[in-house]
């Protein structure tokens, strides 16, 4: 049985205070709860603050991003040691904002896996097609490129640290998400890519997220699904009675 992860990932959103008051209940909310791991991810100045916070309880806590380099002359990065330093157990790459915003391609996805796990992080990787993309078919294409890509050259035990989110992009912050039969098919196929890529074993116990518009009302649809590991929530993560229902989706206990 492949453990359940629900991390949710405030993006740009929240103040230290803010952070630290939303840790808190979570905290106090995932108490003595031991039926899936859960993780956040706050923006990169309340981190040190929220895993201060969060000391002794069972949330982890994960950077929203990384570079690809262990520091140096590169103003406005951060280092993976950087968000260890800070009290991060896992980085969040790869997500479609990074792809499609800020032009991050699958060599450079690559490269920063390959250095968080370095470092002695763990990766929840992201992937995911457009609109365009699913309705033209080329959606198997691209999971192909960014999965055979973007987890290209790792080892067998690197693999054991990194986890996949699929996150169809027409479904992230627009209300709309993927059915549970269009979630369970993504998944299938992602998992049959890294049987592929690296072996059976591997691929039966990767965990793999859906990510997209998870919301309260469908989660527990979701994750009854047998290839549906998890869920990366976003904006409902923002939420503590939102993402506090996530966690306890139905089934979990």
């Amino acid at each position: 049985m492949r453990r359940p992860v629900i991390a949710g990932n405030w993006k740009m959103h929240k103040t230290i205070t803010e952070a630290v008051e939303l840790a808190g209940s979570l905290k106090q909310a995932a108490a003595g709860i031991d039926h899936a791991d859960f993780i956040i991810a706050p923006v990169f100045t309340a981190l040190a603050t929220v895993a201060a916070e969060l000391k002794g309880s069972n949330l982890k806590i994960a950077g929203q991003n990384c570079s690809d380099q262990p520091g140096g002359a590169f103003t406005g990065e951060v280092a993976p040691q950087m968000l260890l330093d800070a009290g991060c157990s896992h980085v969040i790459l790869g997500h479609s904002e990074r792809r499609q915003l800020f032009g991050e391609n699958n060599d450079l996805i690559n490269a920063k896996i390959k250095a968080a796990l370095t470092a002695g992080l763990r990766v929840i990787f992201c992937i995911g097609e457009t609109l365009e993309e699913r309705e033209t078919g080329r959606m198997y294409d691209v999971l192909s490129e960014q999965v055979t890509q973007g987890l290209a050259g790792l080892s067998e035990e690197q693999m054991d640290r990194v986890i996949v989110a699929y996150e169809p992009v027409w479904a992230i912050g627009t209300g709309k998400t993927a059915t549970s039969d269009q979630a369970e098919e993504a998944h299938s196929f992602v998992r049959g890519l890294i049987a592929g890529q690296f072996n059976l074993q591997i691929s039966e116990q990767l965990r793999i997220l859906y990510g997209g518009s998870v919301k309260p009302g469908n989660v527990d649809e979701l994750m009854a699904r047998d290839n549906i590991d998890g869920a990366l929530v976003g904006g409902a993560s923002l939420n503590a009675d939102d993402f506090i229902r996530i966690m306890n989706f139905s089934g979990a206990n």
